[in-house]
């Protein structure tokens, strides 16, 4: 097909487009019409410029990237517009329409990227020496003493099996992203109330159950119980902060990092298939470190009187 047959009205193939994604990629309603408003707003561009969707170019697209930028969308939204654009021309690409992919090489813009939220060691030990109080609390300390003993995402530490809890030798095999497995050492205190709690979940687990953290009905625990249990926990350690399990996991990489220095050691415990993923912990030690600094240094106090 040549150009001269996308002449058309742009939103005809922006149409077709979003078709294919719904009908054949299985793309979610909802991401769907995140599209339909991406691409529509690089089709009204494309109209007050004079352009058709066949003829834009590479500086067409950057325009429209600067043009939505300048407008104050988020480094997020950019990304997917650009996303969006980028699908769109590897779909005309297939239909004949261009020959030319005008937006291949193009990046979004970079948004500031955001830290994420951690527990300082204080606050962990208020919130995993909680006292107990029965065999669900048992089990949570045990689950939570695990996630932040090994860095476990919330959905590896929920679909852990009994085989895979090795306690005789401190560890415990894990399935993560894209069907990885990991072998992780598991901690002295996690050890312990690991133990605590399998000695009592027979009382609670249903008959040929393999999941090691079981619910009331004796069956695998969901990840809302997980997330539920957690902010309640929280709030009876006296912790005023809302508590998440993610953020168990970023204290264990953030406290390692802090203590031994080797990111390549925490990327292979997190299971980062890239670096640059486990880098941002990096941050997290530095804003520790430029605490200490605004706290202890003499003209780091003297300038912070003197700004008062």
């Amino acid at each position: 097909m040549s150009a001269d047959a996308a002449a058309g009205p742009a939103p005809d193939w922006i149409a077709r487009y979003l078709e294919r994604l719904a009908a054949q990629r299985g793309y979610s309603a909802h991401t769907v019409a995140a599209y339909r408003r991406d691409l529509s707003a690089f089709s009204a561009f494309l109209d007050r410029h004079g352009r058709l969707l066949a003829e834009a170019g590479a500086d067409d697209v950057r325009a429209f990237v600067a043009a939505e930028h300048r407008r104050g969308l988020s480094a997020t939204t950019l990304k997917r517009r650009l996303s969006a654009v980028r699908g769109l021309y590897r779909f005309l690409q297939d239909e004949g329409v261009v020959e030319v992919h005008p937006a291949q090489d193009l990046r979004a813009p970079k948004g500031p990227r955001r830290l994420p939220e951690t527990l300082d060691p204080e606050q962990m030990t208020s919130l995993l020496e909680h006292e107990d109080d029965g065999l669900l609390d048992m089990r949570d300390r045990a689950l939570f003493e695990l996630i932040y003993s090994s860095g476990l995402r919330l959905a590896e530490a929920v679909s852990l099996d009994l085989v895979g809890l090795d306690l005789a030798s401190a560890r415990v095999r894990v399935t993560g992203k894209g069907g990885k497995t990991r072998d992780l050492p598991v901690g002295r205190k996690a050890c312990e109330a690991l133990s605590d709690w399998l000695r009592v979940r027979g009382q609670l687990a249903t008959a040929g159950e393999e999941a090691v953290f079981v619910g009331r009905r004796g069956t695998r625990l969901g990840a809302r119980a997980v997330q539920a249990r957690l902010r309640r926990r929280a709030v009876l350690a006296g912790l005023d902060t809302p508590v998440h399990p993610h953020m168990l996991r970023h204290a264990f990489a953030s406290h390692l990092l802090e203590s031994s220095g080797d990111l390549r050691a925490v990327q292979e415990l997190l299971g980062h298939a890239n670096i640059s993923t486990t880098q941002i912990y990096t941050h997290l030690d530095f804003q520790h470190l430029a605490q200490v600094y605004d706290r202890a240094h003499p003209r780091a106090r003297r300038r912070k009187v003197e700004d008062e």
